[in-house]
């Protein structure tokens, strides 16, 4: 049996994982899910004496520092989190032979582009938490070449706090609404972000290096508030808005669209569009 390690599970793609392992029968995988409590990323010594004290054969780092406005003031902690503990977590995997499978963001990207990006496109973050996460994937690259990287984005489900669950709160005390119109995505239902992960956990050949998984298709945030809109029939007037009009600390990639060829390519995993993938989560709301 493949005893495979979760971290971050209070998170939206740990609780997404939890979920789609309680969903498959195979016993020729044993899941155990860590929040920050038993494995704090902030922590190195707490970190590598967990997995010197247990024994696993795969990690899935769904942990990270996810504040991405506050990140521009808490700039090493983003850093302890997002980058040297990776860094740390790639050693100790490398020295265990654990299988690791890292989650990443589309921050990467500076967001100037007019098609989706490959993975070995050049990066550019743009902001502290782009650039934190950047820097964790180079070390865990340095550190454990055999690293899985996996890139997503505009990550909604029916756990935690995302955009979908703000939409339906604002749906239900607003009368309108504005919403930006100028960033360009693909909303992404973590849930089937767990559902790739776990093929890449099953292959039988792993194949290393940076990987895209997102829904297929985009739009704008304004567009995906006015998917959410029809797909339940909520009358609310949504505005669209430009960036200009709704200013952050931190700095949104314009464009920030994922090529997932290579990913459905070496672990055939299939990506569904992003409008039927939120009508079946909704549906299920």
């Amino acid at each position: 049996m493949k005893k495979v390690l979760v971290t971050g599970a209070n998170g939206q793609l740990g609780q997404c994982i939890k979920d789609a392992v309680s969903q498959i029968n195979n016993s020729e995988y044993h899941y155990t899910f860590v929040t920050r409590q038993e494995f704090d990323l902030a922590n190195i010594q707490m970190m590598r004496d967990y997995l010197t004290q247990n024994e696993f054969d795969v990690l899935i780092n769904c942990a990270a520092y996810t504040a991405v406005d506050l990140a521009e003031e808490e700039v090493d902690k983003a850093y302890a989190v997002n980058a040297e503990a990776v860094g740390e977590m790639a050693k100790i995997c490398a020295e265990k032979n654990i299988e690791l499978i890292h989650v990443s963001t589309d921050y990467v990207f500076d967001g100037n582009a007019d098609k989706p990006f490959a993975a070995d496109h050049e990066t550019n973050p743009i902001s502290v938490y782009g650039k934190s996460k950047l820097v964790g994937e180079q070390l865990a690259l340095e550190n454990n070449p055999e690293t899985i990287i996996i890139r997503t984005a505009w990550v909604y489900s029916q756990h935690g706090k995302n955009f979908m669950k703000t939409m339906l709160r604002l749906f239900a005390d607003k009368d309108e609404i504005s919403v930006v119109n100028d960033q360009k995505g693909t909303p992404t239902n973590a849930n089937d972000i767990a559902r790739a992960i776990l093929k890449v956990v099953q292959a039988k050949k792993k194949t290393p290096g940076i990987y895209h998984f997102t829904n297929a298709g985009d739009t704008t945030w304004y567009g995906f508030a006015e998917a959410i809109k029809e797909l339940t029939n909520a009358e609310i007037k949504i505005n669209p808005i430009p960036t200009s009009e709704f200013p952050t600390p931190a700095k949104r990639p314009a464009y920030s669209v994922l090529d997932t060829a290579k990913i459905q390519e070496v672990y055939d995993v299939e990506s569904p569009h992003w409008k039927d993938s939120l009508k079946l989560l909704l549906s299920k709301l």
